[in-house]
This record gives C-alpha cells, structure tokens and sequence, in this order.
C-alpha cells in the first residue's frame, strides 16, 4: 500500500457515514463491489481542507459486477441494499450492476459506453482522474482501494479531464458543481485543439 493509499484508508475509516455503508454493503455480500466516486474522493477532500466528515456528500455510489444484465436482477439487489439501510442513508446509496452500464449510458449520457467485464474497470472511464476511486471494506476489515490514476490529483485537490476517454459531456457541470463546495479545486481546463 501506498503512502497516498494509506492516508485515504485513515481517512476513510475516519468518516463515520463511509464506514457505515461499507460495513452495511458489505454485509449483502454482493459480487465485485466498490463504493466509489464522490464519497470516498470528497472525503479526502475534506479531510485536506478540515471540512467535516461527510461534508458535501451527497450519495453513495455503490457498484457491484453481476452478469445477469436484468432489469430485475438488479432491481433486486437495488431492494435487498434499500432494506439494509435506514434514512438517509436509505435514500442516499445508489446502486447499479456495471455488467448493465453499457445498456443505459448513451442513452443517458449521450457517449457511447462499452461493456465492464468488472467493476474496477468503470473506474478508469470517470470524468476526471480524482473523481477515479473506490473503496471496499474487506472481510478482514481491510479497506482495499482501486484508483487507476493514483491519488495524487484526488489529495492535491486537482481535477482535470481523464486522458483516456474524450471530454465527458457533463465536465463543465462536474466542475461547477464540486467548486461550489470545495473553492480550493484547481481545474485543469482540457486543451482545445
């Protein structure tokens, strides 16, 4: 592990509301799963910049691999979490099977989107590298992280266009939106050809 690695596990353990929904999610034993995104990169966040736990958080993206590419299927698991949890944390993890991604993601976001063969996978597909990073809490009470782009940009508070995807149509928004919360960001604006 990593000194970057070892400072998110710190801070994740840390945050009362993160360590409730792995604990929770990981109690549902559900195949591959990571809770990722702005949980656990806002958490950091506020960790560097003395914010409160849980400051600015606004839900718990939870991804897990399933290859029964369903609509019930995964409405099942979405269910089984649902009953797991109580307010707010009810109404504030959300769910997807990534194996289903694919199936939805143009439509929703107007890019094309190939199929995740694992959920570590989607990771490398996120806006921006800090927003690339997820949590799991291990049987033995690890906290095993995945950041395909390290951690750097997440602990020095820098958010720039993920190099290997074209600019996501909601950059600008993802941009304004975390601003608005955190005015220490840098933005490292994409390059126009």
């Amino acid at each position: 592990m990593s000194d970057l690695e070892a400072r998110l596990a710190e801070i994740v353990r840390a945050d009362p509301g993160l360590m409730q929904v792995l604990t929770t999610v990981r109690g549902l034993e559900l195949n591959d799963w990571r809770v990722f995104s702005g949980a656990v990169y806002q958490s950091a966040w506020n960790a560097v910049t003395g914010r409160p736990p849980g400051y600015g958080v606004r839900d718990y993206d939870l991804g897990y691999f399933d290859p029964d590419t369903s609509w019930d299927a995964e409405d099942a698991v979405i269910q089984r979490a649902a009953a797991a949890f109580e307010p707010p944390f009810r109404d504030m993890v959300e769910v997807r099977n990534q194996a289903r991604v694919h199936l939805w993601f143009e439509g929703k976001f107007g890019e094309p989107y190939e199929a995740l063969t694992e959920t570590d996978e989607a990771l490398a597909r996120f806006v921006a590298p800090a927003f690339a990073v997820g949590v799991r809490l291990d049987e033995d009470d690890t906290i095993s992280i995945a950041a395909p782009f390290g951690l750097e940009d997440v602990f020095s508070l820098t958010i720039r266009p993920n190099p290997h995807r074209p600019l996501a149509r909601g950059w600008d928004r993802a941009v304004v939106n975390a601003r608005s919360r955190w005015p220490e960001l840098t933005i490292i604006q994409p390059e126009i050809a």
